[in-house]
């Protein structure tokens, strides 16, 4: 036996003494009263339990506050005119009072006050008025909410209107066409008013009260998300904003797999190995409309457990697919009930703060498909934006595809795949590193290189320039290392060395004793080093006599040129820069590399020479 819905009685009698309810006040029953002129020469008592919620309400910046204060601020304007006395009455609320509210705090304080006063009560809470009656108290309800056939905003809908925006002392504007050919077009010549925009905001939350389909998503600090339907609504009053707005966004498009003619290839990986996706796409590009195509997708074609992950909530995907939003306003929290549901796979709409590339990489290293939507404005951006919040190698095994999305189609697959190997231009094999390869998915053509070098993530282009790119980014890092010892340090790079130039004085600094320093140099650049002073610095030549002296080279020289740095070249190639000792000697051990170049010029006949 279907129940019925137990109402109060309305009373017909004229107000002359009323109370008006929180409920009364928010869906405009005062306003729509005074206009009818039945509360002419009345006394309209107001709570101050009433006046203590409005007030905490839009102090969290919740627009039913803002409303009823609006309500309140109308009646005031219309008093005089109509001849009503305005009364307010009782204690102002404690705090306990407004966090109990939901509890019927102040509903019995507005009962007692009514009661007290002899008044009627008016009220739009059905369990309001039914106690109220039960307690003897004369009382007008009213439906809360009439479901209209058009919303106000809605008559600035068309077919192709991707978005509205509304603004107060702004004209109506309306984003029409498709993603990648949109255009801005007024919807009137005549600015919005503060009570335009007022009406639409409390025809928005009354359907968001009584409405199905409409979700609340957010709510903080003066911003509102609504998800109504298909549209998401999103409302900002100062001080979050300059100004009382309103933005209505929704998709104008559903589409499926098949409606972007992708290649037979790209739909097989697809179906039956791309498990770690990056959808990639400037703003209103049209990614979500393919991630919501892709659900579709597997859970028709792989009959795939699909669930989403979205704030706001606004995929248009089937019944089927379960959407969740951020569980206590964590997405972590979220994941740890997915990692329980097990999914098949995941929509991650979309991934754009560091904790949600943690919470992708978790959920697909746990072994569900994942699928995340980011903004980027090429496909390899996409790639990058994980770099840093995640280990360089575990990349590969979180992304294997990038769909780049733009104008509603797809622009760009790459795949990713990681590999240990010598980077591209450069030669030496105890360079090779593990090593993020970016493929081309259709051609198979690499590139982007992604690797460590020094300490640095690098995303490397391989073109025709690479040797370029390449030698640019090594003198680069070489330089930051050697900046310390000679902010002018000249750099030459070849295929298995790099010659740094640098003046006379700093270079037993940089060589260090026994060729230590240069050596960690080379150690943590990866790659073999020689030190040579600038050409610039070669300023004299001067005459010196050499022998061998045991197990020593001994170069002797005039003694007034003790502690002067002497640079030693052999058939006008540098072989080394030594300081001149107190007694005119440089001596070189015979058993150091150095000393074995410097005996094979001797025994060669070669041309020496020193310069200081």
């Amino acid at each position: 036996m279907k129940k019925r819905k137990v109402k109060p009685k309305s009373v017909k009698k004229k107000l002359k003494r009323v109370v008006f309810d929180t409920s009364a006040i928010i869906h405009g029953k005062i306003t729509e009263l005074v206009e009818k002129g039945e509360l002419d020469r009345s006394e309209v008592i107001i709570p101050e339990a009433v006046i203590g919620e409005l007030m905490a309400q839009s102090s969290k910046g919740r627009d039913i506050g803002f409303i009823g204060l609006e309500e309140l601020k109308k009646l005031r304007e219309n008093a005089r005119k109509h001849g009503i006395k305005i009364r307010f009455e009782g204690e102002i609320p404690k705090y306990e009072d407004i966090i109990l509210a939901k509890s019927g705090r102040i509903d019995i304080i507005i009962q007692n006050i009514a009661k007290k006063e002899k008044a009627i009560l008016v009220t739009c809470d059905l369990p309001q008025a039914l106690v109220a009656e039960i307690k003897g108290i004369e009382v007008v309800y009213f439906e809360p909410y009439e479901t209209k056939e058009e919303k106000l905003f809605e008559k600035f809908l068309t077919p192709d209107t991707v978005s509205i925006h509304l603004k107060e002392n702004a004209i109506p504007l309306a984003k029409r066409g498709k993603p990648g050919k949109m255009k801005l077009v007024p919807l009137s010549e005549k600015p919005l008013g503060r009570e335009d925009v007022e009406g639409i905001i409390k025809e928005i939350m009354d359907a968001m009260r009584y409405e199905e389909e409409v979700q609340l998503e957010y709510s903080e600090g003066g911003a509102t998300v609504i998800q109504l339907r298909d549209m998401r609504i999103s409302i900002a009053r100062p001080p979050f904003s300059n100004g009382l707005e309103v933005t209505i966004v929704r998709p104008i498009v559903k589409l499926t797999i098949d409606d972007y003619k992708l290649s037979a290839k790209l739909k097989k990986r697809l179906s039956e190995k791309a498990e770690g996706i990056l959808i990639a796409g400037p703003p209103g590009s049209g990614k979500s409309t393919f991630a919501a195509s892709l659900a579709e997708f597997y859970r028709k074609e792989k009959n795939a457990v699909v669930k989403t992950m979205e704030s706001p909530r606004d995929l248009q995907v089937s019944n089927e697919i379960t959407q969740y939003a951020p569980l206590e306003k964590s997405f972590a929290k979220t994941a740890d009930i997915l990692l329980l549901v097990r999914p098949d796979y995941t929509i991650f709409d979309e991934v754009r703060k560091v904790n949600h590339f943690h919470i992708f990489a978790d959920m697909r290293l746990a072994g569900i498909g994942m699928v995340g939507v980011v903004h980027a404005s090429d496909a390899i951006s996409a790639v990058q934006r994980f770099i840093g919040k995640i280990e360089l190698g575990m990349i590969p095994h979180v992304i294997d595809t990038v769909i780049f999305i733009k104008e509603g189609e797809v622009k760009k697959v790459y795949e990713l795949s990681l590999t240990v190997r010598t980077p591209t231009g450069m030669v030496q094999e105890d360079l090779a590193r593990p090593i993020v390869e970016v493929r081309d998915f259709e051609t198979g053509k690499l590139e982007y290189e992604i690797y460590t070098y020094g300490e640095e993530n690098v995303v490397i282009p391989v073109k025709e320039e690479r040797e370029d790119a390449i030698k640019r980014l090594a003198k680069e890092r070489i330089y930051q290392e050697v900046r310390r010892y000679d902010k002018a340090a000249e750099i030459e790079i070849f295929d298995n060395k790099v010659i740094i130039r640098v003046r006379n004085e700093v270079i037993p600094r940089i060589i260090g004793k026994e060729g230590r320093e240069v050596k960690k140099l080379e150690e943590k650049l990866g790659i073999k080093i020689e030190i040579e002073p600038k050409i610039e610095t070669l300023k004299k030549e001067i005459p010196f006599e050499i022998s061998e002296t045991g197990n020593y080279i001994a170069l002797r020289f005039p003694k007034k040129i003790s502690g002067k740095n002497a640079n030693v070249y052999t058939e006008g190639e540098y072989l080394f820069t030594a300081t001149v000792g107190k007694q005119g000697q440089i001596r070189v051990s015979k058993d150091s590399e150095i000393g074995k170049q410097l005996l094979r010029a001797i025994a060669s006949n070669k041309e020496i020479k020193v310069f200081i």
